[in-house]
């Protein structure tokens, strides 16, 4: 069994520890616990996982955030992973900050990320782990929060928000979205 688990964010060091770059964050520690090395391939910075019998393919698209659908769609198709063994890990506004939610599918929620994969994949029906980043910025900062680093307060939390979430990423994989949703969303 394939898996293809996909950590948006945007290259660059200006970037590496902003709220947007959540789904970087979790893969990355994720590689640092097992001991991996991701290479930069086409699209992506690329590593594999082997868990439980499976083979977790993990990409960090290089594309920036915008264009994420590009990498996603070319790494699905080379390793020949269907659509329900899929999940992205993104930053989610929409969600108070230290809430994860895992969702089998759903709309881009004005997430630019997620609309560039519907686009380049056809379709919405693809699990995601959202990342809650919360929403305290004025109207009309949205892009500013997004690309802000995370606040003193919040920092201490980062580190149990990523661990959980390598936790759903292994459950995903082994027991699938479902079963996943119910011993994780909620709690």
């Amino acid at each position: 069994m394939k898996y293809l688990i996909v950590g948006l964010g945007n290259i660059g060091q200006e970037y590496a520890d902003t709220r947007h770059n959540a789904g970087f964050m979790v893969l990355d520690q994720l590689a640092k616990e097992e001991s991996l090395h991701f290479y930069n391939m086409r699209l992506a910075y690329y590593t594999e996982l082997k868990y439980k019998g499976r083979m977790l393919h993990l990409i960090k698209p290089t594309t920036y955030m915008n264009l994420s659908g590009k990498a996603v769609n070319h790494w699905m198709k080379e390793l020949k992973i269907p659509i329900e063994n899929v999940l992205v890990i993104v930053d989610e506004i929409a969600l108070p900050f230290g809430k994860l939610r895992l969702k089998p599918k759903g709309s881009a929620a004005g997430h630019n990320g997620l609309k560039n994969i519907e686009l380049a994949l056809g379709t919405d029906q693809y699990a995601r782990l959202r990342f809650g980043v919360g929403d305290n910025y004025p109207k009309g900062r949205q892009v500013d929060y997004v690309l802000s680093g995370f606040d003193d307060d919040e920092l201490p939390e980062i580190p149990g928000m990523i661990d959980k979430s390598i936790e759903i990423i292994k459950s995903f994989a082994t027991i699938g979205t479902e079963l996943t949703m119910t011993k994780f969303n909620n709690k």
